[in-house]
């Protein structure tokens, strides 16, 4: 039986890490927040004993010592105009030599190859990311600005989360059954009742955790929307189609959005990595959160 993991991986061990579980159907079991290599790997023993396919929110492959890689100049290209652009990963920074994901997928034994079709007998890891992942599910013409960063007060955070909420409960929810799980629910009353920009932040992993195990599910069900930017060379990031209204200008809210229903399970068939060539003119890039 196959579990779908949705890691959000921070760079190393002092800032949290989201986990979230699903099952073969792709509804949510569990979903938490941990720091450790040894932590991660408690909680895979005990919900993803078998085969996996799992979805990580971080660098996988990095084989360039300077400069970006292949799928961050992908990703500006085509959803920088969303501030969905990536940060530039290299070996010349301690944390990425090598990367944490890449060394968690060995200690694991997943193939991180995207060419590898994850209806076999490996259990498979693939790199994504949410904020693009964000702005081709949920119909945005601006990524949220859930993220906690200088600027954001309580108020404008709060309001973000409300819409991150519901846009997840809309598009992902009916799979996931978000509104049956218990921490889900937990998460949903904590953003609701945020006193404090912490309490907000105190969650911000898990949540990115549970959308990256539905990405994990888009993948290991062959979702034909789910395309590779990049490839096993080079480095690459999978994401959930491309953006389907024009950008918002900064300093505007999100226009309202035609509701997008997850076509759920697509037929199963090996998925070729491909590489998605440019189609707008590159932007300053945007930090990649974790």
């Amino acid at each position: 039986m196959t579990t779908y993991v949705g890691v959000d991986l921070a760079w190393g061990t002092r800032n949290r890490t989201g986990l979230a579980f699903a099952d073969a159907a792709g509804r949510l079991t569990h979903s938490a927040t941990v720091r450790t290599d040894g932590e991660i790997a408690d909680a895979l023993a005990v919900h993803a004993p078998g085969r996996v396919v799992a979805a990580l929110d971080a660098p996988l492959v990095v084989p360039n010592a300077t400069g970006s890689r292949v799928p961050e100049k992908l990703l500006q290209a085509e959803f920088g105009r969303y501030d969905a652009g990536a940060h530039p990963c290299n070996r010349s920074r301690p944390w990425m030599d090598p990367p944490r994901g890449w060394t968690l997928a060995q200690r694991f034994g997943w193939d991180v190859d995207p060419a590898t079709a994850p209806d076999g007998d490996t259990s498979v890891a693939v790199e994504v990311y949410p904020h693009p992942a964000m702005v081709a599910l949920f119909g945005l013409g601006r990524v949220l600005p859930y993220k906690v960063k200088p600027g954001r007060d309580l108020a404008s955070l709060r309001d973000a989360w409300r819409r991150l909420v519901e846009h997840l409960e809309r598009v992902c929810g009916p799979t996931l059954h978000l509104a049956e799980h218990p921490r889900w629910r937990e998460i949903r009353a904590a953003v609701a009742g945020a006193e404090r920009v912490s309490q907000l932040r105190a969650v911000e992993d898990e949540v990115d955790a549970i959308l990256c195990v539905h990405l994990a599910w888009l993948w290991g069900t062959g979702d034909p929307r789910m395309r590779v930017l990049g490839d096993v060379h080079d480095g690459y990031v999978v994401v959930p189609g491309a953006p389907t209204v024009p950008p918002t200008p900064r300093g505007r809210a999100n226009p309202p959005v035609v509701p997008v229903l997850d076509t759920g399970p697509a037929r199963r068939a090996r998925m070729s990595a491909h590489v998605t060539a440019p189609h707008h003119p590159p932007e300053e890039p945007r930090p990649r959160d974790h």
